[in-house]
């Protein structure tokens, strides 16, 4: 499975953010109905006490107006109770998905690789402009250049790459990516693959993290699922 773009993955944690954000306005809106529900009371209670004798206040007008303010506040109850039931259930969507990414490659925003016994690195380069040359550099953890590959010119948008270690020793290195622009080497954006272990969820679903033997790697810093 690939997927050029998280950005529909997200969705559901972005619906998830946009539900507590409204969640103080919610709650504002409930006291006001509850404040309106009060002074409403408080003036009928004053047109009570101040009608005239000789012509009172038709009783049915009352009951019109106790019948409206009830049905304006189970309106709101109802209201309440769906957009629960709403969150809920987004809560419950975003665990599924988080559940089918494990065991699945993401290719998150780094320069940071890990060689293990495949001993290859797999990643995403990702050109703004097209170049007439794109190279990758391979860095081993104390900073000694290992090799350097030219994947030739390139249009704008996503390559992918992959780096095979050979007999170097597994552990942490990492990759420079630059397109050649007006004649000049410029960094590229990369984003190196890595396999997901396990997802943390975050409070309600919110803030979710896949973990990889890199670490943790947030969603908004993943480029590609598969």
């Amino acid at each position: 499975m690939s997927v050029d773009n998280v950005n529909n993955t997200q969705s559901v944690f972005d619906q998830i953010n946009a539900k507590n954000n409204a969640g103080s306005t919610s709650s504002s809106a409930d006291s006001s109905s509850g404040a309106d529900s009060e002074m409403f009371m408080k003036l009928m209670i004053a047109q009570l006490q101040n009608q005239d004798p000789t012509s009172p206040a038709d009783t049915t007008d009352f009951m019109q107006q106790i019948s409206s303010m009830s049905t304006v506040e189970s309106i709101n109850k109802l209201n309440s109770t769906v957009e629960d039931m709403s969150s809920s259930l987004l809560s419950s969507q975003a665990a599924l998905q988080a559940s089918s990414l494990v065991g699945q490659t993401v290719y998150a925003k780094t320069d940071q690789a890990v060689v293990g016994e495949s001993k290859e690195i797999s990643g995403v380069i990702e050109l703004p402009v097209s170049s007439p040359d794109v190279r990758v550099t391979i860095y081993d953890a104390n900073g000694d250049k290992v090799e350097q590959f030219s994947m030739g010119a390139q249009n704008v948008g996503d390559h992918n790459f992959k780096w095979n270690a050979g007999d170097r020793p597994e552990g942490s290195y990492r990759v420079v990516a630059e397109a050649q622009v007006d004649g000049e080497y410029q960094l590229a954006a990369s984003y190196i693959g890595y396999n997901v272990n396990s997802v943390t969820l975050g409070q309600n679903g919110i803030g979710m993290k896949v973990n990889t033997e890199a670490g943790a790697v947030s969603l908004s810093d993943i480029k590609q699922i598969g």
